[in-house]
């Protein structure tokens, strides 16, 4: 079924590391690319290394977190592109959730995550329960790349794109059901926590 532009599903699609010479864009572009293949999506790309939300969350929320909030509030669902660094998820995508709230609630988040021999799902795995008390719905499967920098060519192309390409159609295909039921039902009964 194809879904016409102005019902498509908003994809946000996060950047969760802000590292210097982070390997994020390259999975996070490569993500994108998939996403707007899917047909129906629309994806925008949030790089929270662009972003710099501040650490401090002060009562008043400064410029750039108010244009944060409303590109979270705008979308239907989420993917977080996530490495894992000592076991867990990167600090930004911490304080990007403590700068917001109501803002992902009855929404679907996926998962992208890459890293070392384990490919970042702890860092996923940890992550499931922080978006849980924030009341959305994680999908099941994950895009995981393991031992992640040598699979990428210098043109950010995957160089054995099967498994990954399905694997990242599979989650959207769970994403785009979710998105499309959360969507219908927050507009039809507003969701109260």
């Amino acid at each position: 079924m194809r879904i016409v532009a102005d019902t498509a599903l908003k994809l946000l699609v996060i950047v969760a590391s802000t590292r210097e010479n982070r390997f994020g864009p390259v999975v996070a572009n490569w993500f994108a690319e998939q996403a707007g293949q899917h047909g129906d999506l629309t994806v925008e790309v949030l790089d929270l290394g662009a972003a710099r939300l501040p650490a401090d969350l002060t009562d008043a929320a400064p410029p750039e977190v108010t244009a944060v909030r409303e590109r979270i509030e705008a979308a239907d669902g989420y993917v977080v592109v996530t490495p894992e660094y000592n076991h867990t998820f990167p600090a930004s995508i911490k304080i990007l959730i403590d700068w917001t709230r109501g803002e992902w609630q009855a929404k679907p988040v996926g998962f992208v995550c890459y890293g070392g021999l384990s490919g970042g799902l702890r860092a996923v795995e940890h992550l499931r329960p922080v978006f849980a008390e924030m009341h959305t719905v994680t999908v099941r499967d994950v895009v995981s790349f393991h031992r992640v920098w040598g699979q990428f060519n210098d043109a950010g192309r995957h160089l054995d794109p099967a498994g990954c390409n399905a694997a990242a159609k599979a989650m959207l295909d769970q994403l785009s059901w979710w998105g499309l039921t959360l969507r219908d039902a927050r507009a039809t009964r507003p969701y109260g926590s």
